[in-house]
């Protein structure tokens, strides 16, 4: 898109969010989901359980095949057959959609969001909230001055276990926290090597996939899933799995961003195309007598007591205090206090915890409250709880521990981690 048209287009977004209509209390969210991968599908489920306030009108993908899935599947859920988009731009241009819900991969995050806030959209766009630092600024820039709301899929924020944990935490339960580890051991096995082909298969249209990110030769393993595993797309497993621990660990602590970050790690083992590390050992220190440190392993490995092994997995949060230890994860949570770290309580939840419905539905309200203070994971407390795992990622890519100045946005005396808080974007596809 040349800048001429890049300026025509927002100045149809602008008379597009100024023609977005008001919404009564009993109108249906007319929605389009973006990105019907994997992921996306399960945004269709979500919304499809929601039939008296959302209604499914689009779908979108780069990838034609993904798309007519993602159609059987919002037919088979009981809705009518949802309108077709093969360019998100096309979805922002029409006045009929009030939000979208984005399940692209992680570099198209940001620029979604903000060009459908910049068209009239509301917008729910799942975890992590950007690619790199400076998205996460501008996005909560965007969000502020079209007066949008931006919710992103942590949707640890509105399950009722894990609310009433942080809730018992911020009121002492455990006394002072200083130190909240966040764990995610997930097994991850070797994505293998894949040659590079002269073109897309057919029906996938590579440019857009890449949007922001340099143009690469297609591979598979640059597309579909292992995309996270490549810096170019992806933030590897701190930022795919475990942004949602970084972000309950930061909730319970009551903290923003810190004063120092250390990572270090290393792809082991492995002899194949990721880029990521599959083991990461970071730490952030408050200055002020608080620090999370947060480890991340693909590899196999055990649990990490008080946490329980889920499979072959070990996820979720562990909180130290001056009076006790507090463990959550995905099914639960337990407080131990004393000396003797005796079990005070047991915080097992009633019927399903890993339901994303509870979210969009408090997305959805907000959408008609128009008040983004009313969103359980507002764009803020997303792009804070993403940039932490971009300064660890930062940290681990320059092989440095970095002071970084919340202030500036900027790292101290550290110009190669500054050029890492955001990227060279591939025009015409720039935040």
């Amino acid at each position: 898109m040349s800048t001429s048209s890049s300026r025509r287009f927002f100045l149809g977004a602008a008379s597009a969010a100024a023609a977005q209509r008001v919404m009564g209390a009993n109108d249906k969210v007319s929605l389009v989901v973006i990105g019907v991968g994997g992921r996306g599908r399960d945004h269709i489920n979500n919304y499809a359980g929601l039939p008296n306030i959302v209604n499914i009108s689009g779908v979108c993908d780069v990838n034609q095949a993904a798309r007519e899935r993602a159609q059987s599947l919002v037919e088979k859920a009981g809705q009518p057959k949802p309108k077709e988009y093969d360019n998100m731009k096309r979805v922002f241009e029409d006045k009929s959609v009030d939000a979208v819900s984005m399940a692209t991969p992680n570099h198209w995050h940001a620029l979604g969001a903000i060009w459908a806030c910049q068209a009239g959209k509301d917008v729910y766009v799942e975890k992590p909230a950007s690619h790199n630092i400076y998205e996460g600024i501008r996005m909560v820039e965007v969000a502020r001055k079209t007066g949008r709301m931006i919710q992103v899929g942590s949707q640890s924020r509105s399950t009722a276990h894990k609310m009433r944990a942080m809730q018992l935490l911020l009121e002492g339960a455990i006394g002072k926290i200083y130190l909240a580890k966040g764990l995610c051991y997930k097994r991850r096995k070797s994505i293998g090597r894949a040659p590079e082909l002269a073109s897309p298969p057919p029906g996938v249209d590579w440019d857009q996939f890449l949007g922001p990110a340099p143009m690469r030769k297609f591979t598979e393993l640059r597309f579909a899933y292992n995309w996270h595993w490549f810096w170019d797309t992806g933030n590897g497993d701190i930022g795919n799995q475990g942004v949602h621990e970084m972000d309950i660990a930061r909730w319970g602590m009551g903290v923003s961003w810190p004063k120092s970050v250390v990572s270090t790690g290393g792809k082991l083992v492995y002899d194949d195309d990721q880029e990521t590390p599959n083991t990461q050992h970071s730490t952030f220190d408050y200055g002020n007598g608080q620090q999370i440190v947060f480890e991340v392993r693909g590899l196999p490995s055990g649990p990490d007591w008080p946490l329980q092994k889920r499979g072959a997995h070990t996820i979720g949060n562990i909180f130290y205090g001056s009076d006790g230890i507090m463990a959550v994860d995905a099914n639960s949570y337990q407080i131990y206090k004393g000396e003797e770290l005796v079990l005070s309580e047991d915080g097992k939840p009633q019927g399903q915890v890993w339901d994303t419905k509870p979210h969009m539905e408090n997305f959805l309200k907000a959408v008609k409250s128009r008040n983004y203070k009313d969103l359980n994971a507002e764009i803020e407390i997303g792009a804070i709880s993403a940039g932490l795992c971009h300064l660890a990622n930062i940290s681990y890519r320059t092989g440095k521990k970095l002071e970084f100045d919340s202030t500036r946005m900027k790292f101290v005396n550290a110009p190669d981690a500054d050029k890492l808080i955001t990227r060279d974007y591939r025009k015409p596809y720039v935040v």
